[in-house]
């Protein structure tokens, strides 16, 4: 029914909510600030895997530029080859797309703009607004000084433009060693902003690049890098996170001390200045925190390097190719962000509104089946032996445009172990010896013998059917009970994996927290073997979601199932197992 390929297509967005980024743009709109324009970007490092917190800057980047009738870009802002990989870059596009959003022409790169960095970096250098330092880098930070503590100026702070100049080449000729030499901009070394001490602009590193290969051995910063490419792109509207506003001074200060001409004939207006060329400016906004959750990529590398977990895309991690895989809808998360707002202040959100917008998504869109997750032969023994029975059940119970399927019944099926209690505790509504219950969307059946292992434990049950039961009430009885079942010839085997929360602590990332590994839940992941599945999903396709009845949303594992031999990942059960 549902697909990798489809994912991108299901389910509307919920309605835009105001916030203070839709009004700020619309108050340029009406000014005309750039022309009525609206032109955005979406800038990842392609250092790891996108999670649920960068989806919300997705969301918000491509949605506010659909919603202006503007453009959207997709830039890797890759100065940081140490770090970084194709393998980051491919599945940072696959899960863009995925969650149903397309980027303004080509992909960018940063790195195609290091040509022009390097030509400002020498504009800064000629101004006498950046010199060439020979402080290590812990000598850097020792001079930096602290968050009470004014820093010291280095001692190449007055080097002569000519020396800087002439250094600089060297550097980028691959004369000096890493660390050896570092290209700073020359602010003010005793700023209450620390990101206004001097701060390092250009590092050697002798890195291959997974873009530009060995063509440089130079690399510019991320903060010198992000705001020049935003001016290269001209973007109208910079929106990042909280975290850097900090940051922003540094971005206004590098934009302005740099010719406005020369930058507009970098940017995509070429020379022409008739464009009404307007610098970016950048806008905060609160990034996404949910609970019992984290979501620092540093950590999440450690997860995935030391095991902890089975890879970026195990279906317990916070990111995008986790929850794709887990099941979650791209429409589910789309929503999600949307409903969590957009605002200035730093809030944590509870778990439980992704789960509300995953089980709302999937309650519509997602067919139901039957799975027995822990079985127990049942024998229904007034149906002869090789008796099938073919039922008619809906996909949906209320959708009817979801069609309907064909499963069979016969005298051997299985039940859920948890469905029956030899002796019942009170309010116990399932199969009880000597009671009855209805198998859903089937008939009425009886205990009448319990057949015991050598063990003394229950190797099966006998029962009796009531043959007049299909789709009627039964004759002077009220049966309460409905539970599921699987015919045992028909049935296909599964391996089933039911997922509970990573973390055991509210907060894994708190500052109280000394080590996140302390709050891992070791029940995170119980994988059931031997389970039991209706065989309509026999051809279903990878990544296909079901509501198994009574159980909850479920889908193929994409990476692990074969024809062979089905594995299903538990994408959210049917209501709260813990409450936060």
């Amino acid at each position: 029914m549902s697909s990798s390929d489809s994912d991108s297509r299901d389910a509307s967005v919920s309605t835009p909510h105001a916030n203070f980024i839709r009004h700020l743009i619309a108050q340029d709109l009406a000014s005309n600030k750039h022309g009525g324009r609206v032109h955005t970007r979406f800038p990842p490092e392609p250092n790891g895997y996108l999670h649920i917190g960068h989806a919300k800057s997705i969301c918000l980047n491509f949605t506010l530029a659909a919603e202006n009738s503007g453009l959207c870009n997709l830039r890797f802002d890759d100065t940081n080859p140490a770090k970084e990989s194709q393998e980051y870059v491919d599945a940072i596009k696959d899960n863009i797309r995925w969650l149903g959003f397309q980027w303004n022409g080509e992909v960018r790169y940063s790195s195609t703009y290091f040509q022009h960095l390097y030509n400002f970096a020498l504009q800064l250098i000629e101004k006498g607004k950046a010199y060439v330092c020979s402080l290590s880098p812990d000598q850097g930070r020792e001079y930096r000084g602290t968050l009470t503590e004014p820093g010291r100026n280095s001692p190449d702070r007055d080097r002569s433009v000519e020396d800087s100049l002439a250094l600089i080449a060297r550097m980028k000729a691959g004369e000096f060693n890493d660390g050896e030499y570092s290209l700073r901009a020359k602010i003010d070394m005793v700023s209450p902003n620390i990101n206004m001490r001097d701060p390092v602009l250009y590092r050697i590193r002798h890195l291959e690049h997974h873009q530009t290969g060995s063509e440089w051995c130079i690399y510019p910063t991320y903060d010198y890098t992000h705001c020049i490419s935003d001016a290269i792109e001209n973007i109208t509207h910079s929106i990042c996170t909280l975290e850097f506003e900090d940051h922003r001074p540094l971005y206004d200060w590098i934009l302005h001390n740099l010719e406005l001409e020369d930058l507009c004939k970098a940017s995509d207006l070429g020379d022409s200045m008739e464009s009404g060329y307007v610098l970016p400016e950048q806008t905060e906004f609160a990034k996404l925190k949910i609970n019992y959750t984290m979501m620092g990529k540093r950590n999440l590398l450690e997860m995935v390097e030391t095991g902890t977990v089975s890879g970026w895309d195990d279906p317990r991690m916070p990111t995008l190719a986790g929850m794709r895989r887990r099941g979650f809808t791209p429409a589910s998360i789309r929503n999600f962000c949307e409903s969590v707002g957009v605002s200035r202040s730093d809030s944590m959100v509870d778990m439980s509104m992704l789960e509300f917008a995953i089980r709302d998504d999937l309650d519509k869109t997602a067919p139901r089946a039957l799975c027995v997750l822990r079985p127990l032969k049942v024998v229904v023994t007034n149906i002869e032996t090789g008796h099938v029975e073919h039922l008619d059940m809906a996909n949906h119970p209320k959708d009817e445009t979801m069609g309907r399927r064909v499963v069979p019944f016969g005298r051997e099926i299985y039940i859920d172990a948890t469905d029956f209690e030899e002796i019942p505790p009170p309010g116990f509504k399932r199969l009880t010896s000597g009671g009855e219950v209805r198998l859903r969307g089937a008939y009425v059946i009886k205990c009448e013998e319990i057949i015991r292992n050598e063990q003394g434990g229950i190797a099966e049950l006998r029962c009796t059917a009531d043959m007049e039961t299909l789709g009627r009430k039964p004759e002077g009885r009220k049966v309460k009970g409905v539970i599921h079942w699987v015919s045992a010839e028909h049935g296909l085997n599964a391996t089933v994996r039911l997922y509970d929360r990573l973390f055991n602590i509210e907060n894994p990332e708190g500052k109280e927290v000394l080590d996140y590994r302390e709050g891992l839940n070791p029940d995170s992941l119980v994988e059931l073997k031997n389970c039991i599945v209706e065989s309509s999903v026999a051809n279903a396709e990878p990544n296909a979601r079901y509501q198994f009845e009574r159980e909850g949303y479920f889908c193929i594992d994409e990476k692990d199932s074969r024809p062979d031999e089905l594995v299903f990942n538990c994408t959210i059960s049917l209501r709260d197992s813990w409450t936060s």
